[in-house]
């Protein structure tokens, strides 16, 4: 994922270790174990403008992920899941978003140099910043133009694919960098088997026959929220969705095929390595699928659980 750029409307505070702090003031030390191990553990999350105020998507299934992936990494998380859904909303309330991106990341930081982890203080911040359409809105609109990467996916038994881990995004990057240099916006990557598994920040959906299909969690996958909240979705519609192995040759028979995020939220995919995806544009089933998606993200119509977390005053 990128990080906001000098042009992007940044916040004026930050939550770090349980108190807010100045945007300028959330630095940390060159020496920082993160900074030369790759010992971080983060989140995206989006807070959504809607008639009832600000309102986080799905912030406890984040939070709860967020606690996962710090178990995997043995990372001990002293904020239990209710304080830090607590400290996202606050940190939209202090910054006056009516819609924003979050980004809460737990690190290793300043202490003894070396490999081993454990005897290094856990940092934990919760950022925000105004971020809109992660591929574009003509990305939403009419769909991207990827490529299969040619850099695969770590093994399960390598780096856990299922924690969100910044060690994991150097992979992300070579994808995303290799696909940009070629002239795609984006590289869907295939496991070690060779195997669909996802794109660089991006889980992926395929439509045949009416049929939703998309990788298990062996493929090497992140458990989105957003790919869960689009399985339920579909399901309440009424679409048979499958989590199974989806080999390469699929992609290009396939109707349809679209990304889904936090950042990316549901884009369609209308080439894959220059061959077009069904008719070259967006599909029916996912403009279905983001209207159904976006309706409730803007809290037009009621989501299948308690998804939005409003913020209030």
């Amino acid at each position: 994922m990128a990080h906001p750029s000098s042009s992007t409307e940044t916040a004026k505070k930050i939550w770090h270790n349980g108190k807010l702090i100045d945007w300028n003031d959330a630095n940390i030390h060159i020496m920082s174990h993160v900074v030369h191990y790759g010992s971080s553990l983060f989140e995206g999350i989006r807070c959504y403008s809607t008639p009832q105020g600000p309102a986080v998507f799905r912030l406890r299934e984040h939070i709860q992920r967020l606690h996962d992936s710090c178990k995997i990494y043995r990372t001990e998380l002293e904020y239990p899941v209710d304080q830090l859904i607590a400290a996202c909303q606050e940190v939209v309330r202090v910054n006056g978003f009516k819609e924003c991106y979050l980004r809460p990341v737990v690190f290793r930081g300043y202490g003894p140099f070396g490999v081993y982890p454990l005897n290094n203080p856990v940092e934990v911040y919760i950022a925000s910043w105004v971020w809109g359409k992660y591929l574009g809105q003509e990305a939403i609109d009419q769909g991207v133009d990827v490529c299969v990467a040619s850099w695969a996916r770590m093994h399960n038994n390598t780096i856990p694919p299922t924690a969100k881990s910044a060690a994991n995004y150097m992979n992300s990057q070579l994808i995303k960098m290799e696909a940009v240099a070629n002239g795609f916006v984006e590289g869907i990557a295939l496991d070690t088997d060779g195997n669909v598994s996802e794109g660089s920040g991006e889980n992926i959906f395929l439509i045949r026959g009416g049929v939703l299909y998309t990788p298990p969690l062996a493929s090497a996958v992140l458990p989105g929220i957003t790919r869960d909240s689009v399985i339920q979705i579909a399901r309440n519609l009424g679409y048979e969705v499958r989590e199974q192995v989806i080999p390469r040759a699929a992609l290009y028979v396939a109707d349809e095929v679209f990304f889904t995020g936090t950042a990316a939220e549901i884009t369609p995919i209308r080439s894959i390595d220059r061959a077009k995806v069904g008719s070259g544009k967006r599909g029916p089933i996912t403009a279905q699928l983001q209207n159904e998606f976006f309706a409730i993200t803007s809290g037009e119509k009621e989501a299948p659980g308690d998804w939005l977390a409003f913020v209030g005053k």
